[in-house]
């Protein structure tokens, strides 16, 4: 019997390398996944708030299609040799 689970409840609690496990349905309520990067903000005593990591990169990949010809970002490399 001492291989028992407690049963779930809402509340974490902060381990001592400052973790802290959130339910699977609140991720689930808030469009989040496991991988997911987050940025954590303080909101008063006692409240933090998670938002998903604004992933510039990703958003800006792919939007200067055609500003350069083939070939054009080798050849300037190649110049640097």
């Amino acid at each position: 019997m001492a291989n028992v689970k407690k049963p779930h409840r809402r509340a974490s609690k902060i381990s001592s390398k400052h973790q802290i496990t959130i339910p699977v349905e609140a991720l689930r309520n808030a469009g989040l996944e496991a991988g997911d990067r987050v940025v954590a903000h303080a909101a008063g005593a006692g409240r933090v708030i998670l938002d998903r990591e604004h992933d510039v990169i990703n958003e800006l990949s792919g939007t200067l299609t055609g500003v350069y010809e083939r070939n054009e970002l080798d050849d300037l490399r190649s110049e640097w040799r």
